[in-house]
């Protein structure tokens, strides 16, 4: 998928905006990803990751 996290596949979620008379409108809620250089099977790789796996520790980052 184009806009999910490369470590564990988070992607986009559906819901409702709500306004103060309770009308509802679809709206969509994207994860944090930043584009990051890091370590896959030992090569560096330009990867999309959410910022719950880089905060974690999920991933190993290159210089």
């Amino acid at each position: 998928m184009a806009f999910s996290c490369s470590i564990c596949g988070k992607n986009r979620m559906a819901g409702h905006n709500v306004s103060h008379a309770n009308n509802k409108t679809k709206r969509v809620f994207r994860p944090n990803l930043q584009n990051v250089r890091a370590l896959v099977n030992g090569a560096t790789k330009r990867i999309r990751v959410c910022t719950r796996c880089l905060r974690s520790g999920l991933v190993k980052k290159s210089v």
